[in-house]
């Protein structure tokens, strides 16, 4: 995939996800996935890689996260 492909396909994501470090973080766990077997939950291309597939995921609404809140349940 082309470097324009990739900052589109970051641009997109990250209307999805606006925080830059959380969307980083979703994206890198993502790839250890597809890295360790997982199969992509979207089309690929032939030339896309694990961060492509991972951004497109995002993109699609087919990955769930959720931002870490600090928990306030009184245990500290």
């Amino acid at each position: 995939m082309s470097r324009l492909m990739t900052s589109t396909l970051l641009e997109e994501a990250f209307k999805v996800i606006p925080s830059q470090q959380l969307l980083v973080n979703v994206v890198s766990k993502r790839v250890r996935q597809l890295t360790a077997g997982h199969r992509p939950m979207v089309e690929t291309g032939p030339r896309m890689g694990f961060s492509d597939i991972a951004l497109t995921e995002i993109i699609q609404g087919k990955l769930n996260f959720e931002a870490a809140v600090p928990a306030e349940d009184g245990k500290n």
